[in-house]
């Protein structure tokens, strides 16, 4: 049971920054922000993605656009705001931080 919860944790503590990186590639409908992370392997529902998006764009990070579709209701495709992409940039460097952090505490080791 550890194991699940710290993988589970570890999940949850990168999943906005992937999303916020996928989304920094250009205008993204959510589903296809889901296909990206499930190319990723990192696995994740509709109930986990909208209340994430929400809280990006609550937050000033992310802007949307409704793009009329030919094969239903409009879409709302997201795209990162000028806050979104300052903040991705400190990301960056937390994340070069971290793994550098990780990969040298971890080392060569052998089982």
């Amino acid at each position: 049971m550890i194991v699940e919860n710290t993988q589970t944790q570890m999940r949850k503590g990168i999943l906005e920054y992937c999303i916020l990186s996928i989304i920094a590639k250009g205008e993204i409908y959510a589903s296809d922000i889901i296909s990206e992370l499930k190319k990723a392997r990192l696995l994740v529902v509709e109930g986990t993605l909208y209340p994430l998006l929400t809280r990006l764009k609550n937050n000033g990070l992310l802007a949307y656009n409704w793009v009329e579709s030919t094969s239903g209701p409009p879409r709302k495709y997201y795209v990162l705001s000028e806050e979104g992409k300052n903040v991705l940039e400190q990301l960056d460097i937390t994340w070069q931080e971290l793994s550098f952090a990780v990969q040298t505490a971890i080392g060569d080791r052998k089982n």
